[in-house]
């Protein structure tokens, strides 16, 4: 049966909220939100493409899940609070079996962190999926990347790595294993640090999320804050599962350079360290280096200098033939 463009939306996408805050959502021709008198609004946005962000075959409650969650990774490095999303879905073809995984990932983490669906369009074309997440924070307590100075504790949460290790696993189809199938779970359901980064907003001077690698996302920051950093690589936190199936090399590339993590990397001032210690985290947090005075990034491995370059992924960056 060949399904419209509203059957598409009817059936899959049009839900009920709970959420008192959607005034209009979908159905009209833009959504009607109250924002909270004593907040701010942030909104972001990110593309998933088929063959870039995810390989082509990738199961649909998978690439669902994992839209949203590169999106509610952005909200959670600026501190901010989920509520709305909107939603852009390109496909090559409206299947039925397809679109109804496809809604099920989608919405099992929009249900978890409370997310309403409130708008969007569908059309034909290669599998591009874009959502924008807006949400909410309280005034002058949200993060941002400049606010980092010589001095501050850097840390991040999670351990990095993982994801691109997990699309290794993918490419060169190793054999499954309880290693691989953590990693693959890393790559295709990040989890947002949601709760972090409400935590982080009245302690962190600084933060960002690492969807192109630790390394080039640690620049992105000092350039933004106008300093340097110094990361001991001997403080990296370990993931047993890369190091069972790759290298000590292999995993410390990917731990500085692989993308697709979705963790925080930010800092905290020296003042302020008891603060951080004394709260519970609902993931790892590991202290990794600290901000310098000047722009170097540099890397030492048990205090002497290791030579690293930011390599992490861009869209337009010139490669190879």
């Amino acid at each position: 049966m060949s399904l419209g463009e509203f059957d598409i939306i009817a059936r899959y996408f049009t839900r009920k909220t709970t959420r008192a805050d959607v005034r209009i959502g979908i159905g009209d021709d833009a959504a009607v939100l109250d924002v909270p008198v004593d907040r701010r609004l942030v909104v972001a946005v990110d593309t998933i493409v088929a063959g870039v962000h995810f390989p082509v075959g990738t199961d649909a409650a998978d690439i669902g899940y994992r839209a949203l969650a590169v999106n509610l990774s952005d909200l959670a490095a600026m501190g901010a609070q989920p509520a709305w999303m909107t939603l852009a879905l390109s496909m090559p073809d409206a299947e039925p079996q397809w679109l109804d995984a496809f809604a099920r990932g989608l919405f099992e983490l929009a249900d978890r962190h409370e997310v309403a669906l409130v708008g969007g369009d569908t059309v034909r074309g290669p599998l591009v999926v874009t959502i924008q997440v807006a949400g909410y924070v309280e005034p002058d307590r949200w993060l941002t990347r400049d606010g980092a100075q010589p001095g501050d504790v850097l840390f991040v949460s999670g351990v990095p790595g993982e994801a691109a290790a997990g699309l290794a696993v993918l490419q060169r189809q190793l054999p499954r294993s309880a290693s691989a199938d953590h990693l693959l779970h890393r790559f295709l359901r990040p989890e947002p640090r949601l709760a972090l980064g409400r935590t982080l907003r009245t302690l962190a001077s600084a933060a960002m999320d690492v969807s192109d690698g630790l390394s080039t996302d640690l620049a992105k920051l000092c350039m933004a804050s106008r300093c340097g950093a110094r990361i001991a690589i001997e403080q990296l936190p370990l993931s047993a599962a890369m190091s069972e199936l790759f290298d000590a090399p292999t995993c410390l590339d990917y731990a500085l350079a692989g993308g697709d993590d979705y963790e925080i990397i930010f800092s905290v001032p020296s003042a302020r360290l008891h603060e951080l210690a004394s709260r519970e985290h609902d993931c790892l947090i590991t202290r990794i280096g600290e901000l310098t005075a000047g722009s170097a990034v540099e890397y030492t491995l048990h205090g002497r200098p290791v030579h690293r370059e930011a390599q992490g992924y861009d869209h337009f960056a010139k490669r190879e033939p």
